[in-house]
């Protein structure tokens, strides 16, 4: 299979869904991880230009913990919106990327307007990716994607239907979120926190409700046309 996990920050996917991704990883699957947003205001101390270097840096290594592709969109952080050329961007990626499943934010219950525009976008181009007469730079893909989207931040008006039990990625998962080294401080800093704590807690939360030690949550898409494969590992 072919997947690609969309963010709207450098480590939101590594919050929410690494070690799902890392078992897609394990089994042989291609994995894809994009970032909406530079997260350039992700920094008490430094500016902004310096941090967003830096947050792609924290990014690329977290991916490579797993192999897999990232793509950096680049856009503002905190100033992510849906237009034409948005659209267009995201329609682009998916045609590059020729997923069989995407997994993002959930564009309802959200508490960030990134993460939602984030999910709304992926909602809303999903079948936009096989149309021919939307002309981008990749060609159009051969099949519509499935869709799923991740549990929220301390799972905050997120319902689950499925849960993949991550207890043995769970070691994989610290590895990538460690790898944002800048935002231990600055996490600290905001909401009092220790990153990887927060993390793990989470994640045994959702463990329990499943019968395991670790585990991630999702939601799945059921709009025309969904696939009647198992899609989650």
């Amino acid at each position: 299979m072919r997947i690609l996990a969309v963010g709207a920050h450098p480590d939101d996917l590594e919050i929410l869904c690494a070690g799902t991704l890392a078992k897609y990883a394990q089994r042989g699957d291609y994995v894809a991880m994009a970032i909406s947003t530079n997260g350039e205001v992700g920094s008490s101390t430094l500016p902004k230009e310096e941090i967003a270097r830096i947050r792609e840096g924290e990014a690329r290594a977290s991916a490579a913990v797993i192999g897999a592709e990232l793509h950096w969109l680049g856009y503002p952080d905190e100033f992510l919106y849906e237009n034409e050329e948005t659209r267009l961007r995201y329609i682009d990626l998916v045609r590059e990327v020729r997923p069989d499943l995407i997994i993002t934010h959930d564009p309802l219950h959200d508490y960030h307007p990134d993460h939602l525009t984030t999910g709304q976008l992926l909602w809303n181009i999903r079948i936009m990716t096989a149309v021919p007469n939307i002309e981008t730079k990749h060609p159009p893909c051969q099949k519509i994607p499935d869709l799923y989207f991740m549990d929220t931040v301390a799972g905050v008006h997120f319902v689950p239907e499925e849960y993949v039990d991550i207890t043995s990625t769970i070691d994989q998962k610290r590895q990538m979120l460690s790898a944002h080294k800048s935002q231990e401080s600055w996490l600290m800093d905001l909401f009092h926190l220790s990153y990887v704590e927060f993390m793990e807690i989470s994640s045994a939360f959702r463990g329990l409700q499943a019968g395991v030690r670790f585990a991630e949550c999702f939601r799945r898409s059921v709009t025309f046309p969904t696939s009647s494969k198992k899609l989650l590992p």
